[in-house]
């Protein structure tokens, strides 16, 4: 008989419909209500992308997708999965006690959340840990899976296959700005490694990839009045452009993994809308999602914990 391990996939969350939406955003201001000024502008952001974020869905997708690609790679091993949001129920905690009730008693978990931050994936196993420490749960975390091969191939195929939407002697004057979710500067102060880890990622699609010109950026930063890491990708696209002349951009989130409000409203909407004003072309190659790429990274990044 196959010994029976958790599968315990950490995600941010997101309103499963409009009536979330409060309540959501009072959970990640930890208990402060957001305005009425604020509420209606999260809502009109959610309808600019058609309504309701894809990614409930979409997580749910790649958490059975990766314990699918797991138990075919396991044969005496039976991958048992459990979804916990940071955010909106199930919470990891939620799942956790779930696990025990189970009668799991070792998991692995991994967040969909290819770099790492003390901030935003530490926290999350930060969570998982003490609601497992009660139960006695061993719990083994993946903590990073950007500098996989298999994540690596993917993006470097999505920026090729863009570039050939481009006139081949155009290509010099095009860039590729690689981006993540921005967090609080204050990180840098305690050596977080999420910023290398941006940075790792997009030299290294520069020498995999057939891009000439590359360039980091943040996106989606949060209005907590204290400064976040930059520059921007609107106000960097503003200044490639006068500096540099480029008229194809081509924006790849990589700190993201499918298609959601940050990319669909951030990149789709606000970066077009600057590329747009300058006159220059936006390209943004589709997210992981469940590409099997995608999955393989993460399939690779768990078979390290045993």
């Amino acid at each position: 008989m196959s010994k029976k391990i958790g599968l315990l996939v950490m995600a941010y969350g997101t309103p499963y419909e409009e009536s979330d939406i409060v309540p959501y955003y009072t959970h990640i201001r930890r208990g402060r209500k957001p305005s009425d000024e604020q509420i209606e502008d999260l809502k009109s952001r959610y309808k600019a992308i058609g309504g309701i974020s894809p990614l409930a869905g979409t997580t749910k997708k790649q958490a059975e997708s990766l314990q699918g690609a797991l138990n075919e790679n396991y044969k005496d091993v039976e991958f048992q999965l459990y979804i916990g949001l940071k955010h909106i129920n199930p919470f990891i905690e939620d799942a956790v006690e779930q696990m025990n009730k189970d009668g799991i008693d070792e998991a692995v978990t991994i967040v969909l959340a290819p770099h790492y931050s003390n901030f935003s994936v530490g926290s999350y196993n930060k969570r998982a840990q003490e609601e497992a420490d009660k139960y006695g749960i061993k719990l083994h975390h993946v903590e990073q899976f950007y500098n996989e091969p298999a994540f690596i191939e993917y993006w470097t195929t999505m920026i090729n296959d863009t570039l050939q939407m481009i006139p081949k002697e155009s290509h010099d004057e095009t860039v590729l700005i690689v981006s993540a979710h921005s967090l609080p500067e204050k990180i840098k102060k305690a050596n977080d490694p999420y910023p290398d880890q941006l940075e790792e990622t997009a030299r290294i699609l520069a020498e995999e990839s057939d891009i000439k010109h590359v360039s980091v950026g943040w996106q989606s930063e949060g209005q907590t009045g204290e400064p976040w890491l930059g520059p921007d990708v609107q106000d960097l696209t503003r200044d490639l452009y006068n500096e540099k002349g480029y008229k194809h951009f081509i924006y790849t989130p990589v700190g993201f993994v499918c298609e959601h409000l940050e990319v669909l409203y951030d990149n789709d909407y606000e970066c077009k809308v600057v590329c747009d004003e300058l006159g220059v072309n936006y390209y943004r190659p589709p997210m992981p999602n469940i590409d099997p790429k995608f999955i393989e990274a993460m399939v690779s990044a768990i078979n390290k914990k045993f």
